[in-house]
């Protein structure tokens, strides 16, 4: 390796693990989702002019991207050396300029300038009349470079395959190799798709557990589709959603690890698998009735608005959060036909409220012990906690008293043989709201309590209780 040869380094896929292309894009959409409309427009010029029009339009934060960090020491290694090192990315130049200033490693800087789109042929071109043929080493990761490889002295390879690897060693001289990311690929898709999630949609059999109706195999297989439906469509709105709020998420303590935050995970693979998984979400909904489909329409929308703007609104976006809770089971009553009951609604209405109030207190109580003065994408500041506590707490004590108020109406003695069992129920609900603040407050609540919940030996014991006490009631 010659100090005295340029190192050429590529940015997408390489000094990052992500696309700046799709990045954008992303920070495009988020801004203004019109802006898909002239989209088609753009490409007929090339991709060169589109890539520019894009850039233009948005501001990118070059410290917010998930870069390959031991790819990025070696680069500072050999810039102590006295190295000269070149960004040289197909991406747009205000992109690749944004991530030079960040880094402070470059001598200079060829991208994509509107008119020459930087990749492959047209990038090699250009390497070769700045630097000559040989004189010059070129770090990528993909089989596009090989055309870049075939004119440099020497090839680094980052984040590529063993085959890459050695598809790059029959051109030229392999220098330095640095391995992808570790991960199971289907572990990633999975937690992309927060698989773990989907428990939030057995809410929708609680309109017929409600019923009494679960020995009844018809109304308990539309249950089922409802059920794979909604959560298909959660999926396709968990990835959207995770790719709009990447800035957000790659300042936060714990979504950053997210497959999409820490590049684990392509944003090409989220952009085509999000469409798919509710176009399949849709088709089941075909086999039930009309008004769950417009139920499940209703819940994109909302998940939509919320990606888009609600979940910035303090107040309005715990509100919409406790709504899309309560729609599941909505949408449980329009698949199986049955009734909705006034009492359930604003049981769930109350509890569902309280629990989106804990995920931003507990999100909040950590920014507070990291000296943050305001959470990153919200509305919220660290001194809101004990009017949000007071909120939580208030909402959370009245789902226990709608849920009083219910069982001493004459509904339940003709539901139940035992009706005097279900008020077990009070007790065990009072425990499990007062513990899980308890526990919020004292910083030791998931960021998300549906997670807590389903950890937490003392809610499943919890459930196990109240489950007992309707069986007795029944």
């Amino acid at each position: 390796m010659s100090k005295n040869v340029p190192l050429c380094v590529d940015l997408d896929g390489t000094l990052i693990h992500s696309d700046l292309l799709l990045e954008s894009f992303l920070l495009l959409i988020k801004r203004n989702p019109f802006y898909l409309l002239l989209i088609p427009f753009w490409l007929l010029q090339g991709k060169a002019r589109l890539k520019q029009h894009i850039a233009s339009r948005v501001q990118l934060d070059g410290a917010a991207l998930p870069y390959t960090k031991p790819f990025v020491d070696w680069l500072r290694a050999q810039k102590a050396q006295g190295r000269q090192i070149w960004l040289c990315t197909a991406s747009d130049a205000r992109m690749a300029q944004a991530v030079a200033e960040h880094l402070g490693l470059f001598d200079g800087v060829m991208a994509s300038d509107g008119q020459t789109n930087l990749a492959g042929p047209n990038k090699a071109a250009q390497l070769v009349a700045k630097f000559g043929d040989k004189g010059f080493d070129y770090c990528g990761n993909h089989r596009v470079d090989q055309a870049i490889w075939r004119h440099s002295r020497a090839a680094v390879v980052v984040n590529a395959s063993e085959s890459l690897v050695a598809s790059a060693r029959a051109i030229t001289t392999v220098d330095a190799t640095f391995a992808p990311m570790r991960g199971s690929g289907l572990k990633v898709v999975l937690k992309a798709l927060r698989v773990h999630q989907w428990a939030k949609n057995a809410l929708i059999f609680v309109p017929v557990a409600a019923a009494h109706q679960l020995g009844d195999a018809t109304v308990l297989l539309h249950s089922l589709m409802a059920f794979l439906a909604f959560s298909l469509c959660a999926s396709s709105v968990y990835l959207l959603n995770d790719m709009l709020d990447l800035a957000a998420d790659r300042q936060h303590h714990s979504k950053c690890k997210r497959p999409f935050a820490s590049g684990q995970l392509s944003l090409l693979f989220g952009l085509m698998a999000a469409p798919v998984l509710l176009i399949v979400a849709l088709a089941l909904s075909i086999f039930l009735p009309f008004k769950f489909l417009i139920v499940l329409g209703a819940y994109y929308a909302v998940t939509l608005a919320y990606s888009f703007g609600l979940k910035k609104l303090v107040m309005i976006d715990v509100l919409t959060l406790a709504g899309l809770y309560t729609v599941r089971i909505v949408a449980g009553a329009a698949a199986t036909s049955i009734p909705l009951s006034f009492w359930l609604l604003m049981f769930a209405v109350f509890i569902f409220l309280s629990l989106a109030i804990v995920k931003r207190y507990a999100e909040l109580y950590v920014m507070k012990q990291q000296g943050k003065l305001k959470a990153q994408g919200r509305g919220y500041q660290v001194e809101d906690l004990a009017l949000l506590q007071s909120l939580g707490g208030a909402s959370g004590y009245l789902s226990v008293l709608v849920l009083a108020l219910y069982l001493n109406s004459p509904d339940v003695s003709t539901m139940y043989h035992h009706p005097k069992m279900v008020w077990a129920l009070v007790p065990i609900m009072l425990y499990w709201v007062s513990r899980i603040w308890m526990q919020t407050h004292r910083g030791q609540m998931h960021d998300d309590p549906l997670v807590f919940a389903l950890k937490d030996r003392v809610s499943l014991l919890t459930g196990l209780a109240a489950a007992v006490a309707l069986w007795l009631a029944v």
